[in-house]
């Protein structure tokens, strides 16, 4: 069961742990969130932070890290107000905020969140690895064609996180989100 490390791991945590959730497209980072929040231990409900809410179009992972580390993670540990801004994908702007509660966990789920910045920011940071042709399969039949004509701009960027961050360097519990792949 993929939750059992990090439910073991939030024993330990505290009362508002921040749990970071990084891999690639694909990969399941949304499953395991959502089974998470699910099976989340004690009487605070996690906040859900998700990045495909937070990306600037298909050339904003960059800007979302930032992002997630200036409005979210940063003031959320220094005890003040947090918030993230959302991105409306059909319309093509910024959108409304969403404020985030520093007394209640949190959750971020998205390509970027193991950045190295957001190590000392958070408390449980998850790596979840996936087979290349099965994390692109489950991507395209997730957001349909429209995805399918930016795949190519979307891995260069991830790319060059993955080559900039070492993001599953920062893990703190790796997984493998595809049967066929062996743990990291």
């Amino acid at each position: 069961m993929l939750l059992a490390p990090v439910l073991r791991d939030l024993a330990a945590a505290g009362v508002a742990p921040v749990v970071l959730i990084d891999g690639p497209s694909g990969a399941g980072k949304s499953t395991l969130a959502d089974a998470l929040v699910v099976a989340w231990p004690g009487p605070l409900r996690p906040t859900l932070v998700r990045l495909d809410d937070i990306y600037p179009g298909w050339q904003g992972l960059d800007a979302a890290v930032t992002h997630l580390r200036e409005q979210v993670l940063a003031p959320r540990r220094l005890g003040r107000p947090a918030a993230w801004r959302r991105y409306d994908w059909e319309r093509r702007e910024l959108a409304e905020w969403h404020p985030v509660d520093p007394a209640r966990p949190l959750i971020v789920e998205g390509c970027g969140t193991l950045a190295a910045a957001h190590a000392p920011l958070s408390d449980i940071r998850v790596w979840l690895a996936a087979d290349d042709r099965i994390r692109k399969q489950r991507a395209l039949a997730r957001d349909g064609e429209l995805f399918r004509s930016h795949w190519d701009q979307w891995e260069a960027g991830w790319d060059a996180y993955r080559e900039r961050e070492a993001p599953e360097r920062q893990a703190t519990i790796r997984l493998a989100g595809t049967p066929d792949i062996r743990r990291p």
